[in-house]
């Protein structure tokens, strides 16, 4: 899985990426944030950072899909 597979211009990839915030990456790591987000769908991508993540779907109709089925709930403490 490439980790930088996103155009930042092209509004089908800007819309079938998803945002983390505030997430605990001492403890959630790549494996674990994929493992999650792909039951909204097929990821392309997937990129970590201290405290936030982005994953980014083949198609955009599953951004939206995974941010309704997880925003606002707790990955890890």
């Amino acid at each position: 899985m490439a980790s930088n597979v996103t155009n930042k211009t092209d509004p089908r990839s800007v819309n079938s990426r998803v945002f983390i915030g505030n997430l605990n990456t001492l403890v959630v790591k790549k494996s674990d944030v994929e493992a999650i987000f792909s039951k909204h769908g097929k990821i392309v991508g997937c990129s970590v950072y201290k405290g936030f993540a982005f994953v980014h779907y083949v198609n955009e109709r599953n951004a939206p899909a995974a941010v309704a089925g997880k925003d606002g709930r707790i990955i890890a403490r």
